[in-house]
């Protein structure tokens, strides 16, 4: 193997691929890229065996092969040079590497021993526009759980009502769900949310379509010349659309920005009690107001004017709500609640595409 390369272009390609390289696992070859020239590019890639990344970029071949090297070495190492071309040249397990200031050496693994994903054959295909799903993901999986314990709830759920694609996840606490688009097959996936918070650094400045190919076990995300493959979630998902209400005694439509400040300036007097705060709606003074208490520090009453229906309060994770309101990009919000036992639900009061669904914390 004997290329050139731009600097610009492999070190924006080992910045996507190489934070997959497992450097804690038991095979020392997870924590390496490889690099294999294919038709006229050059592919860099890797893998923890759940989750595969690849990019292909332009090169100038002399001479085919293929190598693995240590990732993060190689990632900081071509971070740190001037922009310019550089040469690569293969030595048996050796990577030569030149530019006008450098000539530089590191030791690699030979490349047949660096494992593959499988490949996807007769999946399902479909396609998503790149700003759609990154807003989706931006909304939901802030609700997908962190425990492990409960594999299913670490994963996002994409699945078809009625030809229509919707994303959700919980951690039974709260709950997300985004509606997307029509898509022309029957989806059901359950993706790792870990999956997918690299989905959102792949597609973070691309614009075009994600082509989606999956099958009952992985899951392939294709933005231009980057590609991810990931193991799929088993299990089956909660039926978490019986968590929605049909409809709420208290509801309170506000300005979004006003509900976050004043929900922010609350929740720091609720550090005590893990985030817990009151919230309450009046309807005969058209109100909302927001109380937390620090026995050490002290309490505060913020109050805005609303649009009510219905009086009534309810106790909060002032960090939930937070979380559920800046997922949000709207001016006005909707609030809605049916007494202190049951969810708050935050709606966008310009739009039905996306909820967020909070459980209550015991008052």
């Amino acid at each position: 193997m004997k290329l050139k390369v731009t600097q610009e272009n492999l070190n924006k390609a080992l910045g996507l691929v190489a934070r997959v390289a497992n450097t804690r696992g038991t095979l020392p070859i997870l924590s390496n890229v490889l690099l294999k020239i294919e038709g006229n590019r050059l592919s860099v890639a890797a893998t923890n065996l759940d989750i595969a990344i690849s990019c292909q970029l332009g090169a100038q071949v002399q001479t085919e092969g293929s190598l693995t090297v240590p990732a993060r070495l190689l990632q900081d190492f071509v971070n740190g040079l001037p922009s310019g071309v550089i040469e690569l040249e293969q030595d048996d397990q050796r990577l030569k590497i030149t530019t006008d200031s450098y000539k530089s050496v590191i030791n690699g693994v030979a490349a047949d021993e660096f494992p593959v994903m499988p490949a996807i054959e007769g999946g399902t295909a479909w396609k998503i526009s790149a700003p759609l799903l990154k807003k989706a993901l931006q909304q939901v999986l802030i609700a997908a759980s962190s425990d492990e314990s409960r594999p299913v709830l670490t994963g996002v759920l994409f699945h078809t009502v009625d030809g229509m694609l919707y994303a959700a996840a919980t951690d039974s606490y709260r709950l997300a769900e985004k509606r997307l688009a029509e898509v022309p097959s029957e989806v059901k996936l359950l993706i790792p949310a870990s999956a997918l918070h690299d989905v959102q650094r792949i597609i973070a400045d691309f614009e075009g379509d994600i082509q989606v190919v999956h099958d009952d076990q992985q899951v392939q995300f294709r933005a231009g010349d980057v590609e991810l493959v990931a193991r799929l979630i088993e299990g089956n998902y909660p039926d978490y659309r019986k968590l929605v209400p049909a409809g709420f005694s208290t509801t309170a439509t506000l300005a979004r920005s006003e509900l976050v400040n004043i929900t922010k300036v609350s929740s720091l007097f609720a550090r005590e009690s893990a985030g817990s705060i009151v919230v309450s709606v009046d309807e005969p003074s058209e109100s909302i107001w927001i109380h937390a208490v620090a026995s050490q520090l002290g309490e505060n009453n913020a109050t805005l004017k609303v649009a009510a229906t219905g009086s009534g309060s309810i106790t909060l994770n002032s960090r939930y709500l937070l979380d559920g309101l800046q997922a949000m990009d709207s001016k006005t919000v909707k609030i809605g609640f049916n007494g202190k036992l049951e969810a708050v639900m935050l709606t966008d009061s310009e739009s039905d595409d996306y909820l967020h669904i909070i459980m209550p914390l015991k008052s």
